[in-house]
């Protein structure tokens, strides 16, 4: 399997979310070629950066009132993987295996249209990613992505650009 590279379409121009995309990039990175032990504890190690990672943005969704369907994808990526660890832990590494195959394919649609979502709309009302301050909350006005409001159903319905 070839390895994950950090590239344009990874990157949103919002720097923590980008530089959490590397981190994603490399911790995914240090699971190929792995085997036995350290394909272990590779995986305990992608699974810790992916819970960080996501309640960075879970929390971010949470303080704007973001769609919460971004946070059940989460949710559910972590369920997998972890269900996949005990797997790995009892032996099956053709599982392992083939979730390293399908990473690279959920995380660049991720970032496309969920992250890319969330990227867009933290800039477009000013939210300081650090102090959670919202410089801009007339833009907020309708919430949720594109000025959709932040219901379900605004997650899976596409928005006028």
């Amino acid at each position: 399997m070839a390895a994950m590279e950090m590239n344009e379409k990874l990157t949103l121009g919002l720097g923590p979310m980008d530089q959490t995309h590397q981190d994603f990039v490399d911790a995914y990175n240090a699971l190929l070629g792995a085997s036995g032990q350290a394909l272990l504890d590779a995986m305990d190690a992608f699974i810790a950066h992916s819970v960080e990672h996501f309640d960075q943005e879970n929390l971010w969704m949470e303080k704007i009132g973001f769609p919460g369907c971004h946070k059940a994808e989460h949710d559910r990526v972590l369920a997998v993987c972890r269900d996949v660890r005990k797997r790995l832990e009892r032996g099956d590494t053709a599982l392992v295996r083939q979730l390293i195959q399908e990473i690279p394919v959920w995380f660049g649609n991720h970032v496309s249209s969920m992250d890319a979502a969330l990227a867009a709309y933290i800039q477009s009302i000013g939210f300081d990613t650090e102090t959670g301050e919202i410089r801009n909350p007339a833009a907020m006005e309708g919430g949720g992505c594109g000025g959709a409001p932040a219901t379900e159903e605004a997650c899976h319905t596409p928005q006028p650009a």
